[in-house]
């Protein structure tokens, strides 16, 4: 026992004297070797660096979690909702950047990881340059585990309704090379559903409409799967190759409303059916490359390509009792086939206290959209991107430095009309951290980010949302700046650890959607609006009530926020935030989650993600782990928005019959010798955009 916590006290003076340099940890991790694989942590500890916050798995969490996703929701990080059931990793409804080992990672791949394999995990909520704008990182540093291979299984299938998500993964080894392969199938298959929904049109010429939906009910459908086929090469201390093909088949993405309007002009017992949609397939491949050189110089390459065949589809319906036919039957249906491909090349040089890296990435993408609905009208859009950025860290005493500047030029145009726009960027940012003592510290940061228009908010193809409300996008939209000034402090104390954080945000030209009446048509469109301001507090705490028994954690958060545009000012102010409870003994596992979500505001729209609740009980057993849930044991699930227009002000609730009881079933195997899997250092962005329909 002595010998133990000898080894937890080394272990934790080592990696306060280590630099804090992120890619410092990731070289040592993924290529030097396992130097902590001999210290087993009791209990889940948290290590404050200045510019990550590093967890290491208890003993208890490895023996009780089956998967990857299993052992991240039992770290309980504060401010991260981890959500095994439905394959979600977030932060305050805001979505959290993945990786393995630093390679840009999905949570499906996540929960194909070995528990075992983890040695730690890297959160990082104020990710630097090499990020490319993303809001927060979540690193999963994965070791050199003593097999030659795995198999795992899972099942979760609802017990009320086609609900439920299956996978599995194969990895074999030889020599320094791994192969693995794998795939999963998640069935959402005509989940009951409705919609509370209201709104109020104000004319141009001042008069009113109020019409009222009530719901008669409607369906919703995500029914989708994931194959992939991986390689990889490590020569340590020299080469790291890594080749990756995957293919996304969105079998059913549905969701359709029935009911019956009511206005305030007399007309009534209107029956409304209004569905959206898409279907489609999205092959990729990445290829990466990472050579060691000599004075602890890196350079690594990153390659990938995404192709998107496809189709999406809305289809919106009135009619009277007495009529024949529809008074109102519009159907939009765009046929996608796009493609994106990326590439980066980063520098990275290491001293004992201080990195400079520096890099440069093109991503480009050619959108190709057929309306069948518009006379077979074709659409051709072109995006390319290219980012340059610096960036130094020192680290001197208590204090750590981080500076760097970036610069973005974006440039997209249709084909057809010639329309588009370029635009050039800089992105500078400054992080200051003050650590007094090792379980404590202040940081101070300004970081800036672009946000470009998106295929949706530029096409110039005219849609059709109801019998008079039209949506159509702006082609000469520019990219727009985003400015952010973070103060956060973190500590750790015995059995609590907590963060406390400000963050103020502005943007001068924020795209946001704004409406007017052309004649009798209400039209939405988007704009670079004139300014868009918040500010949020929010507190983090995590408490080990009952050590190895008992642990809790929460999230508090509180926003005020206000957009400028052409014709209106809002205002929003609001609180969100989740609990989470975990239980553990004899094997057993029992969970709990509650989720509010944040509202955020839009231009003039007020949009929330899911509110949900989630209880889980779990028992492993050898290579086996059985359990059962239920989805929104407690609560109202509610996804929706609020249109704050002077035009048209409405309020939609999106209401789904989640409250599905489930069961777990899930066996590993495990043989043999297996060598480490390889890591990416960058990833180089070559996500594709899918067109979108518009609805009510």
């Amino acid at each position: 026992m002595a010998n133990i916590l000898l080894m937890q006290v080394i272990t934790v003076g080592l990696m306060i004297l280590l630099p804090d340099a992120a890619f410092t940890q990731e070289i040592n991790d993924t290529i030097e070797g396992d130097e902590f694989d001999e210290v087993v942590i009791k209990a889940p500890k948290i290590i404050r660096k200045a510019d990550m916050d590093v967890l290491y798995p208890s003993r208890r969490a490895l023996e009780n979690s089956q998967n990857g996703m299993q052992l991240l929701n039992s770290l309980m990080i504060p401010s991260l909702n981890v959500n095994e059931i439905l394959g979600s990793i977030s932060k305050g409804g805001q979505p959290v950047q993945v990786r393995i080992n630093g390679r840009v990672s999905t949570a499906e791949q996540v929960k194909n990881l070995l528990p075992e394999t983890i040695r730690r995990v890297e959160w990082i909520d104020n990710p630097g340059l090499r990020y490319n704008g993303a809001n927060y990182v979540l690193n999963i540093i994965v070791r050199n585990p003593e097999f030659g291979g795995a198999i795992m299984s899972e099942a979760n299938p609802g017990l009320t309704t086609r609900f439920g998500k299956y996978n599995a993964d194969v990895k074999f080894n030889f020599g320094k090379s791994q192969l693995s392969f794998g795939g999963y199938y998640k069935q959402t298959h005509r989940i009951r559903a409705h919609r509370d929904y209201s709104e109020t049109f104000t004319y141009s010429d001042g008069e009113s409409l109020t019409r009222i939906e009530k719901p008669k009910g409607g369906e919703v459908n995500d029914n989708r799967g994931e194959a992939w086929l991986t390689y990889s090469y490590i020569k340590p201390d020299t080469t790291v190759f890594y080749a990756s093909m995957s293919g996304l088949r969105t079998i059913s993405a549905l969701e359709k409303y029935s009911g019956k309007l009511s206005l305030s002009n007399g007309s009534d017992n209107i029956h409304l059916i209004d569905a959206n949609g898409s279907q489609g397939t999205t092959p990729s491949l990445s290829l990466y490359l990472e050579q060691h050189l000599s004075n602890n110089q890196t350079l690594v390459m990153d390659f990938g390509a995404t192709f998107y065949s496809g189709h999406t589809f809305s289809d919106y319906k009135e009619s009277l009792p007495d009529a024949i036919g529809y008074t109102t039957d519009i159907n939009t249906y765009v046929m996608d086939l796009n493609k994106a491909f990326a590439f980066e090349a980063d520098y990275i040089k290491q001293w004992k206290t201080s990195r400079f890296s520096a890099g440069v990435s093109f991503a480009a993408q050619r959108n190709r959209s057929k309306y069948k609905n518009l006379n077979g009208s074709v659409y051709h859009q072109r995006q390319d991107k290219l980012y340059m950025f610096a960036e130094y860290y020192q680290r001197l005493n208590k204090f750590s430095l981080s500076a760097g500047i970036g610069a973005q030029y974006s440039d997209f145009k249709f084909r057809e009309t010639n329309q588009g726009n370029q635009s050039w960027n800089l992105r500078p940012k400054v992080t200051l951290t003050y650590s007094p003592v090792s379980k404590h510290n202040l940081r101070l940061g300004f970081a800036t980010w672009q946000t470009s228009p998106s295929l949706a908010e530029t096409n110039i193809a005219p849609q059709q949302i109801d019998g008079f409300q039209w949506q159509i996008g702006n082609p000469g939209l520019k990219t727009s700046n985003y400015y952010a000034l973070n103060f956060r402090y973190s500590f750790s104390l015995p059995r609590v650890d907590g963060v406390f954080g400000i963050r103020a945000c502005t943007s001068p030209d924020a795209i946001a959607p704004y409406l007017y009446w052309e004649g009798d048509k209400l039209i939405t469109t988007y704009e670079n609006s004139d300014r868009y301001q918040s500010i949020s507090f929010n507190f983090s705490p995590q408490i080990d009530i009952i050590p190895n028994w008992l642990m809790t954690n929460a999230t508090i958060s509180y926003m005020v926020e206000r957009t400028r545009g052409t014709g209106y000012e809002h205002h929003n102010n609001n609180w969100s935030g989740n609990v989470g409870i975990m239980v553990t003994h004899w094997g057993f596992v029992l969970t709990g989650q509650y989720v509010k979500s944040e509202r955020y505001l839009f231009g003039q729209r007020i949009k929330w993600n899911e509110d949900i609740s989630i209880i889980d009980l779990s028992y492993k057993w050898n290579k086996w782990q059985f359990g059962a849930g239920m989805l929104m044991p407690f609560g109202k699930y509610d996804q929706g928005s609020r249109l704050l227009s002077n035009y048209n002000y409405n309020e939609k609730h999106m209401r789904v019959g989640l409250r599905i009881p489930y069961l777990k079933m899930g066996y590993n195997i495990e043989w043999g010798r297996q060598k480490r899997g390889a890591s990416k250092m960058i990833n180089a962005d070559a996500s594709v955009e899918t067109s979108s329909t518009g609805s009510r």
